[in-house]
């Protein structure tokens, strides 16, 4: 019966029924035939809004000009409705053609600007173009020699309403319609799996101007004139409102929206000339109650709290899927990628200075450096994201320094990034198979259902497998963990099938367990094609490279075998932060380096007591029955596995979450049910996972956001972390990873924090770094309790009191830091990991 269910087959319901109702209470035919063209109006317009991003304030000049096209011609150039729809639906899409040509090189406000202009400066030609459009009075009389009663004409709407809903429908499912959805998602991402997006918005805004050019057509014929009205700014907004009320991340949002648009016109219209005194409240409810529109609080009461663009399905899971395969390039000696003296600043900082190195074809590739070396802005660079100011970069004897981004990644060339860059509103199994699409040769189909393409499907099934994450192929991507999202932009970047593959800390937050998955999979990898590896894992580093390079304050510094760099002078006393001299010392046992803290009495009230908390996200649930306790001045390690609650504890503390049940206690109080705003005033501040800083305020300014009376000042700021005065006016976004923790944490203790809540507080850290990181987590846990989330279970083991090992969102493990820290079995059972 899952039928019953389709948005084409509803869609059809509601109209049908909504024509026997204005037949049955002796309503107006016509008025029931404007609201489906207006329902076609309006789903064209969120064509572009919801699937690709872009919102149109100046539709109304496809709406406007098709009904002119149909009063100029019909009758005269064609003699039926049909041919007068046909020419009106080729005359919008060569309009949309060329204005999509020039106004989609703007996003965002200015586009919609942009069309807001264009099309006001259509009303204002044919308002005063007399002699032609005929003004005021526009065109009248236009004939409508087919269906010249109101009901035939309606049936006739209705019919073609219908058919270009179905089309519509059809069309989102396909690659092209999958890959709209992937560029309103994350544009650049698409860009480096080979996408010319430009291309995909314009072939998107086309086929959505020919959509509302017909219902502008069908408009012409049902009031059998054109007037410029429709395209004043006035109107303009219409079918953006209309799609805005009933949902625009919902297929059928939209005719719920003009359905009631309309019908509340009509209404009220007839009760006074200032009807938008009524009808803006009532929008502005809508808006308050639900941002996701009518249908937003459907799915909310049904708790179904998602997007309803697509089906949420994917193809059915193979009964054996078949191994990930990366068939072998064909083998070269020479380098496949050159790189020649190639630099680059931003300001005063050069981040590339004079870089000369080539990348071997079936070798693994490292490249590590402190934070801040210009590591990653290599990665921008050889892959097209920024420009280089001088140098060349070549690619299998090709010059490719002026190529474009997707014209680099076409040649082969896929990378990962250091912040996780996914399609955040597509399953994890769409993610995969949009970048097994791109590396398919042809067009794009554009109506081809994409899951019946057995091959891409298999392929996809196989990279899911192969990363571990078949059985969550169908889930929204906020439901998954953060290793689990990294593991899928791993895939994401294997499915591309390139020749070289940049990989940008792909292991970062992940597990042990995970670690050593992902590892295997990328020595695998490096025997079959070049991989060029970024990794603070040092260690894990030079176990698996054939070739390590080594930037330092944007020079490269030391280029070679494993085993050379490591003992390189120059290296140990950039990267490690100090001079090599003598036999290493043995590394001291953590029981020895645990800090020596006197810990409160048992019968001293906790700061933060959680009691039983079940939380978790969209109905589902994280924490199942979760007891947690806080002394004051005490230091807790929360740990375990990806997707067991960790950040989901820190969340619900913090307010994100509110726990479905159960108590969340600070000093007594319930915070359980408060805003995160209200919870900070009460002294629990958060180092978020990814430090989520304002990137375009200066360090000072961000500082500044956060500061309140009783928390710490810039000059102890500044004694913490020195580095932070040098910096003080540089903008957020042209910091380090370390140097953006450092500001998180910064960030923190400018309030007057009684608990601080650090979310992976050394990911994607260098050596130095970390420690420097450590040192001043130390020193805060003089002034505040602390809840530290660390993957590196060694790392926050040593200078933790008390440590919480979660699994499946319930305590495995509570007691002392120490005892969990040298009983490497209970670690290894609980953790997945083996001990330091």
């Amino acid at each position: 019966m899952t039928y019953l269910k389709h948005p084409v087959l509803i869609a059809t319901l509601v109209l049908i029924a909504l024509t026997g109702y204005s037949v049955a209470t002796g309503g107006s035919i016509n008025h029931v035939t404007q609201i489906v063209i207006y329902v076609l109006y309006a789903m064209g317009v969120n064509l572009l809004i919801g699937y690709l991003g872009l919102v149109p304030f100046g539709a109304s000049i496809f709406f406007g000009c098709a009904s002119y096209a149909v009063a100029f011609t019909l009758g005269r150039t064609f003699t039926d409705e049909i041919s007068a729809l046909i020419f009106a639906g080729v005359f919008s899409l060569v309009g949309a053609a060329v204005l999509g040509a020039i106004i989609l090189r703007r996003k965002g406000l200015y586009f919609s600007l942009i069309t807001l202009a264009c099309s006001q400066v259509a009303y204002e030609i044919a308002f005063k173009w007399t002699a032609v459009t005929g003004g005021e009075n526009g065109i009248q009389n236009v004939p409508r020699p087919l269906f010249q009663s109101a009901e035939g004409f309606h049936w006739f709407t209705l019919a073609v309403v219908i058919l270009l809903i179905g089309a519509m429908w059809r069309l989102v499912h396909t690659p092209f319609g999958r890959l709209m959805q992937a560029v309103r998602d994350n544009e650049q991402r698409a860009i480096t799996l080979g996408y010319n997006t430009f291309n995909v918005k314009w072939v998107g805004f086309c086929i959505a101007g020919t959509i509302i050019g017909f219902a502008g057509a069908l408009l012409a014929m049902l009031i059998q004139g054109a007037y410029a009205d429709n395209m004043s700014w006035q109107r303009a907004g219409d079918p953006v409102l209309m799609a805005a009320l009933g949902g625009v991340h919902h297929f059928l949002g939209p005719i719920w929206g003009a359905v009631t648009f309309l019908m509340l016109e009509e209404k009220l219209s007839v009760m006074t000339d200032n009807w938008w005194l009524f009808f803006a409240p009532i929008i502005i409810i809508f808006a308050v109650l639900s941002p996701e529109g009518m249908q937003g609080i459907v799915q909310r009461w049904l708790k179904h709290d998602r997007w309803t663009l697509t089906r949420n399905t994917v193809p059915a899971r193979p009964a054996r899927i078949e191994p990930f395969d990366a068939a072998p390039a064909e083998h070269s000696k020479e380098p496949v990628l050159e790189v020649r003296e190639l630099s680059k600043a931003f300001g005063s900082i050069v981040t590339q200075d004079r870089i000369t190195l080539d990348v071997h074809d079936r070798m693994l590739h490292s490249i590590i450096g402190p934070n801040g070396a210009g590591k990653t802005t290599l990665f921008n660079i050889l892959t097209g994201l920024i420009d280089a100011d001088r140098g060349q970069i070549r690619f299998k004897g090709r010059d490719i320094t002026k190529l474009k981004a997707y014209e680099r990644s076409r040649l082969g060339i896929a990378r990962s990034f250091q912040i996780i860059s996914v399609f955040r509103q597509l399953t994890p199994f769409e993610n995969v198979r949009i970048a097994v699409q791109s590396s398919t040769k042809g067009t794009i189909p554009l109506w081809r259902d994409a899951h019946k393409d057995e091959a891409v499907c298999a392929r996809t099934w196989s990279i899911l497998d192969a990363v571990g994450l078949a059985d969550r192929a169908a889930e929204e991507c906020d439901a998954l963990s953060h290793g689990e999202i990294r593991l899928l932009e791993i895939a994401v970047t294997l499915a591309c099938n390139a020749s070289v593959l940049l990989l940008d800390e792909p292991l970062a937050g992940l597990s042990e367990s995970d670690r050593v998955i992902v590892t295997d999979l990328i020595t695998r990898l490096s025997k079959l094609r070049a991989v060029v590896l970024i990794e603070h894992d040092i260690d894990r580093v030079l176990a698996i490279s054939d070739r390590i390079t080594v930037l330092h304050q944007g020079k490269l510094i030391a280029d070679g075998l494993p085993a050379e760099v490591a003992h390189h002078p120059e290296v140990v006393k950039a990267y490690l932060g100090k001079e090599k001299t003598g036999k290493p010392k043995e590394r001291q046992p953590i029981a020895a380096r645990v800090r020596e803290k006197a810990v409160a009495a048992n019968d001293e009230r906790p700061l933060l007591d959680m009691k039983n908390v079940f939380s978790g996200y969209g109905g589902g649930t994280v924490l199942e029955g979760l007891d947690l306790r806080v002394m004051p001045n005490e230091v807790v390690a929360l740990l375990g596995r990806n997707g067991v609650g960790k950040t989901t504890t820190l969340r619900t503390i913090m307010g994100q979450l509110h726990p479905t049940s159960g108590e969340v206690l600070l000093d007594g109080e319930n915070i359980g049910q408060m805003r995160s705003d209200c919870v900070n005033r009460l002294g629990v501040s958060i180092v978020p996972e990814g430090r989520r800083l304002f990137p375009n305020l200066t360090v000072n300014e961000n500082l500044a956001i956060a500061m309140r009376p009783g928390g710490a000042s810039i000059e102890e700021i500044h004694d913490l972390f020195p580095k932070l005065a040098l910096l003080s006016r540089s903008k957020a976004q042209n910091l380090s990873g370390g140097e953006r923790q450092m500001v998180a944490i910064a960030r923190a203790l400018v309030v007057p924090s009684r608990l601080i809540l650090l979310d992976e507080p050394y990911e994607g850290l260098a050596p130095a770094v970390v420690d420097e990181v450590k040192g001043a987590v130390q020193r805060i846990s003089t002034r505040a309790s602390l809840v530290i989330v660390e993957h590196h279970a060694d790392e926050v083991l040593a200078m933790a009191d008390r440590a919480y090992v979660l699994v499946n969102g319930k305590v495995a493990f509570n007691g002392p830091a120490v005892e969990l820290a040298n009983d490497h079995d209970l670690q290894d059972r609980l953790l997945g990991i083996a001990a330091a």
